[in-house]
């Protein structure tokens, strides 16, 4: 996932972000995006209704774009 924040709440938002569930990491970033995040569940209904909204509700948070991995390999 995606994230862009208000200016100057990338460090911050990025360390809350890793407390949620289902949050696998999350690291902040230069450029277009401000924070990467990866993120999973057991099922993608899991996803869609727990730990997206989980994640899209974290003050500091501006815009989102979830980027699903195609292959379905986990590393």
């Amino acid at each position: 996932m995606l994230i862009q924040t208000e200016v100057g709440r990338a460090e911050v938002v990025a360390k809350q972000l890793a407390e949620l569930p289902g949050v696998l990491s999350s690291e902040y970033v230069t450029g277009p995006y401000d924070v990467v995040v990866r993120i999973g569940a057991d099922t993608l209904a899991e996803l869609q209704a727990d730990v997206v909204p989980s994640v899209q509700q974290v003050a500091g948070i501006t815009r989102t774009l979830t980027c699903p991995i195609a292959s379905g390999a986990q590393p």
